[in-house]
């Protein structure tokens, strides 16, 4: 197991002090969680920056099936966005679990600016591992994990799988 439970609590309380350190606090800030697993990361955050600002920041979730650049390739399964608040002027956190090739992050840009037109839009991510196929850098990374292109990493969540863990899968790809 790469990351457990404590790693994870971890790795998302440096992350939310990160984010409000370079945000000089949380005004006008809003965190949106891409779906299926950033939400949960997201609203982790959340509930970290509360306790840490007492504050509570607006949180969406956002459904990306219909942007992916593979979707005429895949069967998409498409669920509800949910973001009820305007992004217009703000300064949106784009959270979500492992960044690869971007091209997730990619479809979540483009499905943002259908709902607003944020000030600016920072990335979190749990994991980061590498193989970059498109010019996206995260500004918040829990864990940087060198992998092999072919591995995958999975990432199991209380709130989804009912344990926190991440952990590489060899070869599976």
């Amino acid at each position: 197991m790469m990351l457990d439970a404590r790693d994870i609590q971890r790795a998302l309380a440096r992350i939310a002090h990160e984010i409000i350190e370079r945000n000089r606090g949380v005004t006008d800030l809003c965190m949106v969680g891409v779906l299926t697993r950033g939400y949960p990361l997201a609203k982790r955050l959340v509930d970290a920056i509360r306790k840490v600002e007492g504050k509570e920041l607006p949180l969406g979730s956002l459904d990306i099936a219909m942007y992916r650049d593979d979707l005429f390739t895949t069967q998409p399964v498409v669920r509800k966005s949910d973001l009820r608040f305007d992004m217009t002027g703000k300064r949106v956190v784009l959270v979500d679990d492992v960044l690869f090739t971007g091209r997730t992050v990619r479809a979540a840009l483009d499905a943002l600016m259908d709902f607003g037109r944020p000030a600016a839009i920072q990335l979190a991510v749990l994991i980061d591992r590498g193989h970059r196929e498109l010019p996206i850098r995260p500004d918040y990374v829990g864990k940087n994990v060198p992998t092999a292109r072919e591995d995958d990493v999975v990432v199991k969540l209380e709130e989804l799988d009912g344990v926190d863990s991440v952990v590489i899968a060899k070869g599976r790809r």
